[in-house]
C-alpha cells in the first residue's frame, strides 16, 4: 500500500515542482508580478537582517528580536502602506505591552496575567482601524508575559526596538526600488476594449443564425464578466494611486508608462453596462422580425470595430461609427413600422444599442480632443 501511495505521490510532486518553476521563471526573465513579489521578498529579508545588525549585533539590545521582526513585516506593497502599518503596529504593540505589563504587576502570576491581558488584547486587535496589524497586540502581550519582562526598562526597550525596526523597514521600502503598481492598470486597460470587441463580433456573427437560448445566455455571461473586469480595474487603480502616495522616488522610475486617465474607467464602465443590457435583452428575445438581424449584426460588428481600434486610428473610428449609426437608423425604422411597434424586445434593443453608440462616440470624441457628447441618449 505504501509503495502504491509513493507511486501516486511522485507524479504529484513533479507536477507541483513544474508549477513552482513556471511561477519562479518569469521573475528572472521578464518584468511582472512575479518579479515584483521576488523584489519585495528580498527587500523584507534585507530589512530584517539590517535591523538585527543594528539592534542585536551593534547595539546589543536586550529585546533585539523585535527590531527585525517589525522590519520584516513593514516592507509592504506600497510606501504609504508601510507608513500606515508602522503607525498601526506601534500603537497595538504599545497597547499590548502596557496591558500585559499591568496584568503582570497586578497578579505576579503568568497564567493569571494571560487570562486578564489576552482577551483584552485580542478584542483590541479586532478593531477595524488597526487592520491586519491588530494581531500584534496579543502577540506583544504574549512576548511580555512569557519572558516575564515588564519592568519600566524592559517596556522602554521594547518600544524603542519596535520603532527602530519600523524605521528600517520603511526606509528600505521607500529607498530601495520603491514599489509603483501601474502594470495591472495598463494590462486591464489594454484587455478590456479587446474583450468588448471580441464579444460584439461574436454576437454579430451569431445573431443571424436561428435563436439558441444557451448561446444567448453564454453571451450574457461574457458581458457580466466584462463588468467584473471594470471592478478589477478600479481596484487596480486604487492600488496604483496608493503606490504614488508618499513615495519619495517614484519620479526616478521614468521607465514606468503611465496608465490611462481615471475618466477612461468611467467611460468603459458605461460601455460594458450597455453591452450587458444589450445581451440581457437578447437572452429574453426568442424571435425577432426577419428584417432585424442584418442591421443589428452590422451595428454590433461596427461597434466592436470602434472598441478595438488602437490609438492613432482617428480616421477609421468615425467611419466605423458612421456604419453603426446607419445600421441603428434601420433598426429605428423597423421599430417605427406599425407591424412591429408592439415588440418590447425590439424597443429594448434599439434603446440599448443607442446608449452603446452614444458612449462609444463619447470615447472617440475624447480621444480626438473634441467636447464630450452628453445629449441625445435614449432614456
Amino acid at each position: 500500500m505504501r509503495r502504491k501511495d509513493s507511486v501516486i505521490a511522485w507524479p504529484s510532486l513533479a507536477w507541483e515542482a513544474a508549477g513552482v518553476w513556471r511561477s519562479v521563471r518569469p521573475a528572472f526573465t521578464e518584468a511582472g508580478p512575479e518579479r515584483d513579489t521576488a523584489v519585495q521578498s528580498l527587500k523584507a529579508a534585507g530589512a530584517a537582517l539590517l535591523a538585527w545588525a543594528v539592534a542585536g549585533w551593534w547595539w546589543n539590545a536586550p529585546m533585539a528580536l523585535l527590531a527585525p521582526w517589525t522590519a520584516l513585516f513593514l516592507v509592504q506593497s506600497t510606501v504609504y502602506r508601510s507608513l500606515l502599518s508602522a503607525l498601526q503596529q506601534f500603537v497595538v504593540v504599545m497597547a499590548g505591552t502596557l496591558l500585559a505589563a499591568g496584568a503582570g504587576v497586578l497578579t505576579h502570576n503568568t497564567m493569571t496575567a494571560m487570562a486578564l491581558a489576552l482577551p483584552l488584547t485580542v478584542l483590541l486587535g479586532n478593531y477595524a482601524r488597526f487592520g491586519d496589524q491588530g494581531l500584534y497586540a496579543a502577540t506583544a502581550a504574549l512576548f511580555v508575559l512569557v519572558y516575564g519582562s515588564y519592568t519600566g526598562f524592559d517596556i522602554l526597550h521594547r518600544l524603542l526596538e519596535t520603532l527602530l525596526g519600523a524605521a528600517i523597514g520603511i526606509c528600505v521600502n521607500a529607498l530601495v526600488r520603491p514599489p509603483v503598481h501601474t502594470r495591472r492598470v495598463r494590462r486591464l486597460g489594454d484587455r478590456l476594449p479587446k474583450d468588448c470587441a471580441e464579444l460584439l463580433h461574436t454576437v454579430a456573427d451569431g445573431i443571424q443564425e436561428p435563436y439558441d437560448e444557451e448561446q444567448a445566455r453564454g453571451w450574457y455571461d461574457r458581458a457580466v464578466r466584462l463588468t467584473g473586469q471594470v471592478t478589477d480595474l478600479r481596484v487596480a487603480r486604487r492600488r496604483s494611486d496608493e503606490s504614488y502616495r508618499l513615495n519619495p522616488a517614484h519620479r526616478l522610475r521614468s521607465s514606468v508608462p503611465a496608465p490611462p486617465a481615471a475618466d477612461w474607467d468611467v467611460d468603459w464602465d458605461r460601455i460594458t453596462e450597455d453591452i450587458r443590457a444589450t445581451m440581457r435583452t437578447l437572452t429574453e428575445t426568442a424571435a425577432l422580425p426577419d428584417c432585424v438581424p442584418d442591421p443589428l449584426a452590422a451595428l454590433l460588428r461596427a461597434a466592436g470595430d470602434v472598441a478595438e481600434l488602437p490609438e492613432g486610428a482617428d480616421d477609421e473610428r468615425p467611419r466605423a461609427l458612421g456604419v453603426a449609426a446607419a445600421a441603428h437608423r434601420q433598426l429605428t425604422a423597423v421599430l417605427a413600422d406599425g407591424r412591429f411597434e408592439t415588440m418590447s424586445a425590439l424597443g429594448g434593443l434599439t434603446a440599448d444599442t443607442q446608449r452603446l453608440l452614444d458612449d462609444l462616440t463619447s470615447v472617440v470624441s475624447q480621444r480626438s480632443g473634441k467636447p464630450r457628447r452628453t445629449a441625445g441618449r435614449v432614456p
